[in-house]
């Protein structure tokens, strides 16, 4: 809308003698409520004509009017002003640009960008909470991709510490040799029940030291499985060769069966990053911030920084016995990651629950003068809830990661068959429908929301064909793409028809796409794109059952103007959905 920028600043000049700053002009959509298309905020303007924000928005809509052809009527409503543009400004918007195969495509920026994501632990399944996870990282990296940006999608795994070494040591106690191959078990399964009957013996050493007369703290501090735990832990940083070969083999279970729900979850990386390769680097950089006066040494050894004058706390940076805490390999890493890909900014998509760790590792790299700190996000996110209840990995009772994607494939299947969607396919073109509607139930219900938002996951709700859900959308795209193969839609320029109000909304609305994926990118939130998607879909099928039958419309412009509508429809829907990583199918 700069013409309308253009030929406002020259109305003020004109009818004020004033020069104005570009800035004070301000436009934006009209609201639904009111005829028009663009409003002009005239508040910023009243200073400069020293009238009333009504006397000011009618002179300016009288000029405008006068001077611009694609302006044909104005409203005021106090100091808004709503411009109604031409239906030929829309159509030939349409026409030229909509019809362009490059639209919606972005030239590179130049800027690079890193994309933290899944970031599991080895030692238990991914969960509720990693879908979120990583569905929010793959998607915030397509969109960023999509604007211009060179993006990294890095996954960083903590395979060491005191966790892995809780399954480790429970595994060696009772698991009798226990292999995936031997129990049928996904390897990152079989970790898991290891960790889980750690937590569950653990918790009887304690109670049998609470009932010597310990409290619950000295009991968690002197239980026997816990100190041993941890021992496991210095032989491993000390390079024990029986501790290592059993952590080997054990991590290499899990990362087979973190590769199989990767595969089915749609998500990829460019780089694994291990925690075993980067906690030596976070010692580094705990000496260099010695060095530097950023860090200090209590009388016991430890590390620490001081934050309370940033209005944080003491933090402790390296263990009193030489071994790493998480901050310590989160410097090292970042350090590292930097030195690799050189970024403008690194994005890490963890949990609410590590705002503060957040908060301190990014102070703590610009107190150590990393130039690049600056560049540092933290796409916090909120929990996932179920209607039963919140999740809780260690009493065994996590949503598995894997169990949710069978039944939300299940669950499409059997709603899928209910509504006969699926008469004249294969049995392959059925299995392979019934994934993609499950996984695009799954995704589009967890990415609607905003990320900071906690949320509650409905399985049966967000398998819906009516509604704000992912199977609304893909049905809708299958719809377009049956229409246009009866049709025998061709591709074409763009034909001079007179369109009903409902087409023009519609352009009005497709035409946003470029700017809803920039704002999307900008925001690190694929809520805005899904939600814009959702609003496609809906105006789509208020145009197709407010419209004559398009395959029997006689007028052949008419005709190939709608399919023209249908097919750009159907080409923001596929390209949008991508985007959240989910597939539209082409007929269902």
């Amino acid at each position: 809308m700069n013409f309308i920028i253009s030929e406002a600043l020259k109305g003020i000049k004109q009818l004020y003698n004033e020069d104005v700053p570009e800035s004070a002009i301000s436009i934006q959509d009209t609201r639904k409520e009111f005829e028009g298309q663009v409003t002009i905020v005239v508040f910023p303007i009243v200073r400069f004509s020293k009238k009333s924000p009504e006397q000011t928005a009618n002179d300016l809509g009288d000029f405008l009017v006068e001077n611009l052809n694609e302006v044909v009527a104005f409203n005021v409503v106090k100091g808004f002003l709503n411009l109604s543009i031409a239906d030929s400004y829309w159509l030939n918007l349409f026409n030229t640009e909509l019809l362009d195969p490059s639209f919606g495509t972005f030239k590179p920026n130049g800027k690079k960008v890193m994309v933290e994501y899944s970031s599991p632990n080895t030692n238990k399944p991914l969960h509720l909470g990693h879908v979120r996870n990583n569905l929010l990282g793959y998607s915030v990296a397509e969109l960023l991709n999509a604007v211009g940006y060179e993006v990294f999608k890095v996954n960083l795994v903590n395979d060491r510490g005191i966790h892995i070494c809780k399954s480790m040591l429970a595994w060696q106690k009772w698991g009798n040799g226990e292999t995936p191959e031997n129990s049928f078990l996904k390897g990152d399964h079989l970790v898991g029940k290891y960790y889980v009957i750690f937590d569950k013996e653990y918790k009887k050493e304690i109670d049998a030291l609470k009932q010597e007369g310990q409290t619950e703290e000295d009991a968690k501090k002197n239980a026997p499985l816990i100190k041993e735990a941890q021992r496991m832990l210095q032989d491993w940083e000390a390079g024990d060769s029986s501790v290592i070969d059993l952590w080997k083999t054990m991590n290499g279970w899990v990362y087979d069966g973190f590769a199989v729900t990767y595969k089915n979850l749609g998500v990829d990386f460019d780089k694994y990053y291990y925690e075993s390769n980067t906690y030596l680097l976070g010692k580094d950089t705990v000496e260099e911030g010695l060095q530097k006066g950023v860090f200090f040494k209590k009388p016991d050894g430890s590390v620490w920084i001081d934050l309370t004058a940033d209005g944080l706390d003491q933090k402790l940076v390296l263990r009193a016995d030489g071994t790493s805490v998480y901050i310590t390999q989160d410097l090292g890493t970042a350090q590292m990651k930097y030195d690799d890909f050189k970024m403008d900014e690194s994005i890490y998509v963890v949990g609410n629950e590590q705002d503060y760790h957040f908060k301190v590792l990014f102070l703590i790299l610009q107190k150590l003068g990393k130039s690049w700190a600056q560049g540092l996000y933290h796409l916090s996110y909120g929990m996932v809830d179920l209607p039963s209840g919140k999740m809780k990995s260690r009493e065994g009772t996590v949503v598995d990661a894997d169990d949710l994607i069978t039944e939300m494939v299940k669950t499409a299947k059997q709603k899928t068959e209910l509504l006969g969607k699926v008469n004249g396919f294969s049995e392959d073109e059925k299995e392979n429908l019934y994934y993609q509607i499950g996984m695009g139930a799954l995704k589009y219900f967890l990415l609607k929301v905003e990320p900071k938002k906690r949320l509650l996951f409905d399985p049966a709700e967000s398998i819906d064909f009516q509604g704000n859900t992912g199977p609304f959308i893909q049905y809708t795209h299958a719809r377009i793409k049956s229409l246009m193969a009866k049709a025998g839609f061709s591709a074409s320029k763009g034909v001079d028809v007179a369109i009903s109000a409902t087409e023009l909304d519609m352009i009005l609305l497709l035409s946003k796409y470029p700017l809803e994926l920039t704002e999307a990118a900008k925001a690190h939130s694929p809520a805005t794109l899904a939600n814009y998607l959702y609003e496609v879909a809906k105006m789509f099928n208020k145009f197709y059952h407010e419209i004559p039958p398009i395959i029997k419309e006689e007028d052949e412009d008419l005709r190939q103007h709608r399919l023209n509508l249908s097919a750009v429809t159907a080409g923001i829907l596929k390209s949008g959905m991508k985007m959240l990583g989910i597939e539209v199918p082409e007929k269902m």
